[in-house]
């Protein structure tokens, strides 16, 4: 029980104060960012968190559409399913493209074009489960653990980022990059796996385990490629203009070729190119090109034994 004289100390967290500053700090900050009215709303990462989910269960009923699901109603838990997300998603967009203009009006130009973003995604999907199911094949046959391909699907995190990638690339393509960041971003929480939309990647690409794996905007990836745990594709340096403002959407990131493998901690940095069918070992660091059928490992640990102090 609370002792007797707590029960007559006064309660005040200086609300008021505290909310007439907090008003203070959000109207300077419009001003800041040349804003006198409300800004338009952002995309909402609980809204994208359920078309994602809804999406998986469209391109694999099977395995992640209702446990309850038959044959004869596959094809018509698709397409209602599809209906639904694709009109949320067009409302996600439409936010994007309205805070990006600065405009809310019902009438804005962001309808149209996010009737025509969504709809050229839509169109997308059949490629999309193809290139996810040659990713989980490529996981099935590249690692000895996997039991079978649904295994890989529902259980291996590199599964769930390359699909987020998959899909937020597209969306990044057509025009909605906020939206497709929104969509890497939940992928990176729920995975550790960092790939931004605007990467490139190629078909069968297999990360295994994944944690702290990132991948950057410009990097373009072949097929058949396979990385591990804490590889980095990052940027060796980032340019500056005559301001001193970083440049944004220049070149910076690798090249990866077909065939290769990256084995865990690898970071590879700078516009640089890895030939096909080559090898990077564990924990290499990289910032030059490497011909077609390279074995980069790390140089050899000097190793001596000292006994009764010597050489100390």
């Amino acid at each position: 029980m609370n002792s007797p004289g707590y029960q007559n100390i006064k309660q005040d967290w200086g609300i008021d104060e505290l909310v007439t500053k907090l008003r203070h700090l959000r109207v300077q900050s419009l001003e800041t960012r040349h804003r006198r009215d409300r800004p338009p709303k952002l995309p909402s990462r609980k809204e994208l968190q359920k078309i994602l989910d809804g999406l998986g269960a469209v391109l694999f009923p099977n395995r992640l559409g209702l446990p309850d699901l038959n044959d004869e109603g596959i094809d018509y838990f698709v397409g209602h399913t599809l209906d639904t997300l694709l009109r949320e998603l067009y409302k996600q967009i439409r936010r994007e493209l309205q805070f990006t203009s600065g405009h809310t009006a019902v009438d804005d130009d962001a309808y149209p074009q996010a009737v025509a973003i969504t709809r050229e995604f839509a169109a997308r999907l059949p490629e999309v489960r193809t290139l996810l199911d040659s990713d989980i094949q490529a996981a099935y046959e590249g690692d000895p653990a996997a039991r079978s391909s649904d295994e890989v699907l529902v259980c291996y995190p590199g599964i769930t980022a390359i699909t987020h990638h998959r899909l937020a690339h597209i969306l990044y393509q057509l025009g909605a990059p906020l939206v497709a960041r929104v969509i890497s971003e939940l992928a990176h929480s729920a995975t550790g796996i960092d790939i931004h939309p605007g990467a490139k990647i190629g078909e069968s690409f297999f990360i295994d385990h994944g944690t702290g794996v990132v991948i950057g905007e410009t990097a373009v990836i072949g097929r058949h490629v396979r990385v591990y745990q804490a590889v980095t594709l990052g940027a060796k340096r980032f340019q500056k203009d005559d301001d001193g403002i970083l440049v944004k959407g220049n070149a910076r990131h690798p090249i990866v070729e077909d065939d290769v493998v990256i084995y865990a901690g690898a970071t590879i940095l700078g516009r640089i190119t890895i030939g096909r069918g080559s090898t990077i070992g564990g924990n290499v660091w990289l910032t030059y090109s490497v011909p077609p059928g390279s074995n980069i490992t790390q140089a050899h640990v000097r190793s001596e034994l000292f006994h009764d102090g010597g050489g100390i």
